[in-house]
């Protein structure tokens, strides 16, 4: 599994624009004094982790935005749970992430530390090589 934080360099040839968005991290530019920027592969990727953990209403102005994945970590896992966590994923990637072709969503448990892990296989549009974004989903209460 990559890394990926603000302190990560974009190494990909491209052959379309450049993906910028804001750093989450809210860490300041020591030169510009603003917030810092993330590029390409690291903002797509914070992209798709974001989509994912989102849920519905939580977004002003577009309530539609969200996976709604949360409630079924409350479910007893079943292969039927899994096979609506892997389709309400795909859903929420299809729909709001246009920079991606998705290809696959694997979703499966650890039961030692009672979390689901969601692997998500995609290519990003004008950028060569599979890309790979994992991510632990888990109760907080």
């Amino acid at each position: 599994m990559a890394i990926y934080d603000s302190q990560t360099q974009s190494k990909s040839t491209r052959n379309s624009r450049a993906f910028r968005d804001i750093d989450l991290d809210f860490d300041r530019n020591i030169v510009t004094n603003d917030v810092n920027v993330v590029e390409d592969v690291v903002a797509i990727k914070r992209s798709v982790r974001n989509l994912i953990q989102t849920n519905y209403y939580e977004r002003p102005f577009n309530p539609e935005l969200g996976c709604g994945i949360r409630e079924l970590l409350f479910e007893p896992f079943t292969p039927m749970t899994k096979v609506f966590l892997e389709k309400k994923i795909q859903e929420v990637l299809i729909n709001f992430e246009p920079r991606i072709q998705l290809q696959n969503v694997a979703v499966d448990d650890d039961q030692d530390r009672n979390r689901l892990i969601v692997d998500i296989y995609f290519y990003i549009v004008g950028v060569s090589g599979p890309q790979q974004v994992q991510t632990f989903l888990q109760r907080v209460r």
